[in-house]
């Protein structure tokens, strides 16, 4: 019988034991010798009657230990009522209920939990999956210590106006906190040092104030113009037992979505009778296109009016196949306007002025004094003090605050209605020569990436072009900006759909890339039969390599090569041009920017964190089949790393 069977010893038992057990201690000779007397043993004194009493009675009843329903239970209710699909977090004990709610209350389905190693990384991948999917995905950062993790992440959604929901958890009242680190992780404004860069934030203090609160939190998030929210989860409303009674006071209500706000009428037919009476319009698109349709809405105005389309990309606006995309042609383009529509620009300033770089900075126009400027966007209905991201102020002629891609059906309805039989006739020759000047676009960009094709290290051009060949029967979309390789994206590859391009980061935070590939990688996973494709700089990937780990232990499959520079490189360019102004020359400028001696082997960190790694690649004549063998490890079902070792654009 193992001892856990035997009969307990009872208080009789154990005082004789320890009787004999005294007696018999004893070592080696004294253990021989007889004593010289006996002596008369002790009496032990029988229990009285209250002490045997004592012992037939149950022991005082303990503090409950379990409970069947937490406060942690129904905010998981309340996030099941929502359109959430995922929830990204590095693990953190302020939100330990939630947690577990979550994955056993929750059955860890709708949101599923997805494990990341680094905060930024849980919130940056809610930034790529929302530019894909088109809703927010959660995220759960720990505390104060978890929260200024996921500032970066935070800042470039913010930004970019992309909806995040991030939660975060924190002690409860003082005399309920466990000395030491849970006062560390404990804050009294939980939002205080993210609260210039979201869009709203509130700690409730009640369950029903959770559910108003997260509910509302999501409601604002998507409503553009969007961006990320914060809640504050008690860790006392967490833990706390949910009596049937208590519960059945709470309401969770019914998420409303608005409308998008839409231009008003008479601003819309002015902006029209403008554009339509133009000699020579320019439509700039930034931030504009979220859909297909958007983008359909806007070549059916380019080509009501025969109008140039400038693609800022800050998302995927034109198809850049189509011959009234004009982007490359900008500068020649505006110079020349005499009105000018911009959708939902992020720096409207920026667009008609340059600003020189120099010991004294200056600026100049790039427009005509009389250009008329016409501006439909939200950009005015988000801004902050602090963080200057809405740029420098510069008015036009008709400001329409409204969301661009809600009015810009409207707008074409406004424009059609405009037109007579002399204009069309002005416009179909306007449009003729806007054919005339696309026509050598794709053939120059072809010509210029053969200039460097077989140099080493590998030139972007070529690595553009090489990844083209293995992926242009495949359903792709790129989830990386082309800023950073001189646009060869958007010059050699043909664009014709919104989710082949998702823009960029925002804030421009390094280490957006790697984050923000895996959420949108996420997307387009369960979207299904897309070939998901991020270039991203080895300064990049170094914030969060460990993207890489989270992509392999939830099957996401989508392929990085890695644009190896060996450097920031664009901190090498700040740092030559700091040296020639200051009569210094450029032989340092790699001190503090580059990133060698010794060179770090990607391809090894991606097969560390269990993903396939291949290179590095140096000559370019190896280029095409190691791309070819990472294509045919993401339609395998993994991720993928490439290491090219490349010139710095």
């Amino acid at each position: 019988m193992e001892d856990s069977e035997k009969p307990s010893l009872g208080r009789r038992g154990f005082l004789k034991g320890v009787a004999l057990g005294s007696a018999g201690i004893a070592t080696g000779a004294q253990a021989q010798q007889p004593p010289a007397t006996t002596p008369a043993q002790p009496r032990v004194a029988p229990p009285n009657a209250a002490q045997l009493a004592a012992e037939h009675q149950t022991p005082p009843a303990e503090p409950a230990l379990t409970t069947e329903k937490t406060g942690s239970d129904f905010m998981v209710d309340v996030c099941k009522t929502l359109n959430i699909d995922y929830l990204a977090a590095c693990p953190g004990s302020t939100f330990r209920a939630l947690q577990e709610s979550f994955i056993n209350y929750g059955q860890n389905k709708k949101p599923e939990w997805l494990t990341c190693l680094h905060e930024e990384v849980s919130v940056g991948m809610g930034h790529g999956y929302a530019k894909v999917s088109g809703k927010p995905m959660a995220a759960m950062v720990h505390g104060t210590v978890g929260t200024q993790h996921a500032s970066m992440a935070l800042y470039n959604a913010y930004c970019d106006r992309v909806p995040v929901i991030v939660f975060t958890g924190n002690a409860g009242p003082i005399e309920e906190r466990r000395p030491g680190v849970e006062w560390m992780h404990t804050v009294q404004d939980g939002a205080a040092t993210i609260r210039d860069f979201v869009k709203w934030d509130d700690y409730p203090w009640s369950l029903q104030h959770f559910a108003e609160s997260t509910v509302r939190a999501y409601q604002l998030a998507v409503a553009q113009p969007a961006a990320p929210v914060f809640i504050v989860a008690d860790g006392k409303l967490q833990e706390m037992e949910l009596s049937k009674a208590e519960e059945a006071k709470l309401r969770i209500p019914k998420l409303s979505l608005g409308t998008q706000t839409v231009a008003d009428p008479n601003a819309l037919r002015e902006a029209a009778k403008l554009l339509v009476a133009a000699q020579n319009p320019v439509i700039i698109a930034d931030k504009y296109a979220r859909s297909q349709e958007a983008m359909q809405s806007l070549v059916k105005l380019a080509e009501a009016l025969q109008a140039p389309v400038v693609d800022n990309r800050g998302r995927m606006n034109m198809p850049n196949t189509h011959y009234l995309c004009q982007s490359e042609r900008a500068g020649g383009l505006l110079s020349q306007a005499d009105c000018i529509l911009s959708l939902e620009p992020v720096d409207l300033y920026g667009q008609l002025n340059n600003m020189r770089d120099q010991l004294e900075r200056s600026s100049s126009s790039r427009v005509k004094d009389n250009v008329k400027i016409i501006s439909i966007s939200t950009h005015d209905l988000l801004m902050h003090a602090n963080y200057q991201d809405f740029q420098r102020y510069n008015s036009a002629d008709i400001n329409i605050t409204a969301d661009a891609q809600t009015t810009l059906p409207y707008l074409v309805e406004a424009v059609q209605k405009e037109i007579s039989g002399d204009r069309k006739i002005a416009f179909e020759a306007r449009g003729q020569k806007m054919l005339e000047a696309y026509k050598g676009f794709a053939d120059r960009a072809r010509a210029e990436a053969a200039l460097a094709w077989d140099a080493t290290p590998i030139s972007s051009a070529r690595m553009y072009a090489e990844l083209w060949q293995q992926i242009k029967n495949e359903n792709w979309a790129l989830v990386s900006d082309g800023g950073f390789s001189s646009n060869w994206p958007h010059r050699l590859w043909p664009m014709e759909k919104n989710y082949q391009f998702i823009g960029g980061s925002g804030g421009s935070g390094v280490g957006y890339q790697p984050v923000a590939a895996l959420g949108a990688a996420l997307a387009q996973r369960d979207i299904g039969g897309r070939f998901v494709v991020s270039i991203t700089g080895d300064g990049e990937f170094n914030m969060a390599p460990h993207t890489l780990w989270t992509a392999a232990h939830h099957g996401i499959p989508y392929l990085t090569i890695i644009q190896n520079n060996r450097a920031y490189h664009q901190e090498v360019m700040h740092i030559q041009r700091m040296a020639n102004r200051h009569n210094r020359g450029i032989l340092n400028a790699h001190i503090g920017t580059t990133i060698d001696n010794p060179n770090v082997d990607y391809a090894k960190i991606a097969q560390g964190y269990g993903a396939v790694g291949i290179g590095p690649v140096n000559d370019p004549k190896e280029l095409g089949a190691a791309i070819a063998k990472g294509v045919a490890a993401v339609k395998a079902g993994q991720p993928a790393l490439i290491d090219v070792v490349m010139q710095p654009r």
